[in-house]
């Protein structure tokens, strides 16, 4: 008679998770009382073993409630800190094998309470040296990295290294790693702690002569130990079942539901800022104590966005990624009370066998593929035992590099999830980047508001040096007949800032008002374009300053509509001179260059977009954030895209925009009020160095004429107006052919031929540009395009001001182009007394 049958027999309730493997093969699981309340059997298709000992308290395969899992570690932790004494505890180090006991380690060092902790990662970061690797020889995946941020870790010679495994059972992976480290950082003491010990007799034996061979004492502590006993045979009549099996449920596999989007609510967990995700660079008692006040707040944030009517909660987390979402479960337990049953499993890397049958320790399984750019390529990924589990909710907790277009794709995590439970919520946890990398000493820091701008600090980092205190305007006249002859760079100086009459003052409120819900369809379709083919979480970079009022729209777009919290930064480019390289280096030193996404207002004749891809190819030609000389693309795995996205493309120059009319957009119409207060950016060789930021000027003294958040509260009260045409035009978008076509440049040639302009420069097409030239340059004539309407108002007004000539045309891709003359001269005046050309 089975074990399974002799306790049905005697009316056991509970059946053992190893009857379905044991009856089948033969194998044995013997130990103390304990042993099978802690382990099932299950079946795995791997060449060196397959078997698999299944914990039912690790929080891998099993849902387990939190408390029981954190509880398990952290006893353990209590049981070492005894065993060192709490003085040698204190110095101790914790170090956890990824990526099953990442958690466990976790946990155990918590029950140590203030030793350092580090787990072992099979992801590489670019940029973080390695401490040691080593390989784990059962393993699907072998290869172990040690990536601490602190190279120091494991030097304190005269402290015990704790190494966490979830289970000793060859005691090769853990004697390997002592041996490896020992070399280099030889100590007196090392504790092996797991939570069960399944060592052979000869086993044991091996780790006595270890220890006296490396001259170390090696303590070993554990919750339950016992053996397996393996018949001959075993691991090709196991293969064969995994095969048979295999087969047999071929036929009925579960699929995909194609083209169908998960439905998935964001949760802003509010990570606490400097606080690891977990302790794949290091986690020290201070990222603890943080952690545990932020906690609660956490919890409670996930707590009310679940459904009211939700009662039985899995929270599921990510690979490595075990403590971050543990701990977000005790505290949510604690949230929720005892009305609410709370479970919490990871997903996997490890392909186990699905058998439905109360004997094995493996119910069900959901294949979906790999979502965080893995080192090993693309690949299939697991969740066991969370389809027909009967949770109402799914808390899915990834961290930030995980959160990819594959997380969210159709036949991804979230979808699957969704297949299989009432509401999924998505919680994602910041990957830390280690401190050498955020904090590099050469590079300057951001500028942010209310120093520096009139912009709220979290709207936009400026990228920039504040140079507000040097003088830096020249009489429009001097700076044209300058910029002509070639004797200065329009970016080394500035116009005079143009003080509006109070007539074009109400003509700007005028047409914010009437263009408030046109902008905000362009800002919520550009917005949404760039979440749908650069997200889910990119970098903006606007270019300072005419993109920055829309790289800050963008942002409050994607906040509004998604609870995205997007970095947003200004950063300067120059034509002619190229994009700020300090600036770059700022960029790829605290985000991944590929995550960079470059914003601007509009294009003209796409001058700025060619200039940008040549400035891009030439910093990572250098050598990118290194700074050396090498290939293409050398800044990272990927390097910045050049690509920029705009408000408005009238000259077809871009693949990414909000629209490709030529209209009005009212923060055109003014210079620094209507961009927090700040200038054109300036680069001067005795200004700007080779380690600075280009620089700006704040003009704090305008803040009386500041419109900047008039413009942004215009424009977003009309976000929700507008969001079924955004949702229904980024639709069409997506699906058509955006290939720039580069119709502006074209037409900019026609005309510079025509008017015997020989320079194109000299011509600036769009109502944005044209807007420029009357505001800062010195204009000859304005074609304005017949029938334009009323988006030309402001136009027609300032080159009345200016006594500029506007010439109707027709035949013309934008709405109007403004015309600086070649043959400029300082004697030559227009109608308002001003040098406006030699005829």
């Amino acid at each position: 008679m089975s074990g399974r049958a002799r306790r049905e027999e005697e009316a056991v309730d509970v059946v053992w998770s190893g009857d379905w493997v044991a009856e089948r093969l033969g194998v044995a699981l013997e130990g103390d009382g304990e042993l099978h309340e802690l382990l099932g059997l299950a079946l795995r298709r791997n060449p060196k073993r397959a078997h698999l000992l299944v914990s039912n308290v690790l929080g891998k395969h099993v849902p387990q409630k939190p408390s029981v899992v954190y509880g398990a570690g952290y006893g353990l932790g209590e049981r070492v800190r005894a065993l060192l004494g709490a003085e040698e505890a204190r110095r101790a180090v914790v170090l956890g094998y990824a990526e099953t006991a990442t958690g466990l380690g976790h946990a155990v060092a918590d029950g140590l309470r203030d030793a350092p902790y580090l787990h072992s990662t099979r992801r590489p970061v670019a940029g973080v040296a390695q401490a040691g690797g080593f390989e784990e020889a059962h393993s699907h995946a072998t290869s172990h990295l040690l990536l601490p941020e602190d190279p120091e870790l494991f030097e304190g010679d005269a402290s015990a290294l704790v190494l966490v495994d979830d289970e000793f059972s060859t005691g090769n992976t853990v004697l390997n790693t002592i041996r490896a480290l020992h070399e280099t950082h030889p100590r007196e003491r090392y504790v092996i702690v797991a939570l069960v010990d399944m060592r052979s007799a000869g086993d044991r034996d091996r780790l006595t002569a270890f220890a006296a061979e490396i001259g170390a004492r090696v303590d070993l502590v554990t919750r339950s130990s016992g053996t397996v006993t393996l018949p001959e045979g075993v691991l090709e009549q196991g293969q064969a079942l995994v095969a048979d099996q295999e087969a047999e449920q071929a036929g009925r596999a579960e699929k995909a539901v194609a083209g169908v989007a998960a439905p998935v609510t964001r949760v802003d967990l509010d990570w606490p800022a400097k606080v690891p995700d977990g302790g794949r660079h290091g986690f020290t008692p201070a990222h603890r104590a943080a952690l545990e006040t932020a906690l609660p707040g956490m919890a409670e944030r996930i707590a009310g966005a679940l459904d009211s009517d939700v009662r039985r909660v899995l929270v599921l987390g990510f690979e490595e990624l075990m403590y971050a979402p543990l701990r977000l479960g005790t505290a949510l337990e604690a949230a929720m009370g005892s009305g609410a049953e709370v479970r919490y499993s990871t997903t996997t890397r490890s392909p186990v066998l699905a058998v439905d049958d109360p004997g094995y320790a493996i119910r069900t399984r959901l294949v979906f593929p790999a979502h965080d750019d893995p080192a090993d390529g693309p690949g299939d990924r697991y969740a066991y035992n969370v389809a027909g589990a009967g949770f109402d909710a799914v808390v899915a907790v990834v961290d930030s590099t995980a959160d990819t277009p594959e997380l969210h794709a159709p036949d991804g995590l979230l979808a699957r999830l969704a297949a299989h439970t009432g509401q999924v919520l998505l919680a994602v946890v910041p990957s830390y980047t280690p401190t050498p990398l955020q904090e590099p000493a050469v590079l300057p820091e951001p500028l942010r508001g209310p120093d520096f701008s009139s912009y709220a600090p979290e709207d936009v980092g400026w990228l920039l040096q504040d140079l507000s205190d040097t003088e830096l305007e020249a009489p429009t006249e001097e700076r044209e007949e300058a910029i002509q002859s070639g004797g200065a760079h329009y970016a080394e100086s500035l116009p005079v800032e143009y003080q509006p009459s109070a007539e074009y003052q109400a003509l700007f409120a005028a047409a914010l008002d009437a263009s408030a819900a046109r902008i905000a369809r362009a800002v919520g379709t550009v917005t949404e374009t760039v979440l749908a083919e650069r997200g889910p979480r990119p970098v903006l970079v606007s270019l300072a300053r005419a993109g920055t009022p829309v790289g800050v729209l963008m942002r409050h777009w994607a906040r509004h509509r998604h609870g995205l919290d997007l970095p947003h930064y200004a950063i300067s480019i120059v034509r002619g001179r190229g994009i700020d390289a300090t600036a770059l280096r700022w960029l790829a030193a605290h985000h991944d260059p590929a995550d960079v996404v470059f914003v601007d207002g509009w294009t003209g004749k796409g001058a700025i977009t060619r200039e940008l891809a040549a400035a891009i190819e030439e910093f990572e030609a250098s050598g990118g954030p290194g700074g050396s000389a090498g290939p293409v693309g050398s800044a990272g795995p990927a390097g910045f895209n050049p690509e920029i996205a705009v408000l408005a493309d009238p000259g077809g120059c871009v693949r990414t925009y909000g629209t490709r009319e030529d209209f009005l957009i009212p923060s055109a119409c003014l210079n620094s009020t209507v961009s927090g207060l700040i200038s054109r950016t300036v680069l001067r060789a005795d200004l700007v160095g080779p380690d600075d930021f280009h620089g700006a000027k704040f003009y704090r003294e305008l803040a009386g004429s500041d419109v900047s958040g008039d413009f942004l509260a215009a424009v977003t009260a009309r976000f929700d107006e507008v969001a079924d045409q955004v949702d229904a035009e980024t639709k069409e978008l997506l699906a058509a052919d955006r290939a720039p076509t580069w119709e502006g440049w074209a037409a900019v040639e026609r005309i510079s031929e025509e008017y015997g302009i020989h320079d194109v420069n000299l011509v600036k097409p769009g109502v944005g540009e044209t807007t420029r030239v009357l505001l800062r340059r010195v204009p000859w004539k304005i074609l304005a395009k017949r029938g334009a309407g009323t988006d030309l108002t402001h136009i027609r007004l300032l080159a009345e001001q200016r006594g500029v000539p506007v010439e109707e045309v027709d035949d013309l891709p934008y709405s109007c182009v403004g015309l600086i003359h070649p043959r400029f001269t300082r004697g030559a005046t227009g109608a308002d007394g001003k040098a406006v050309q030699g005829a």
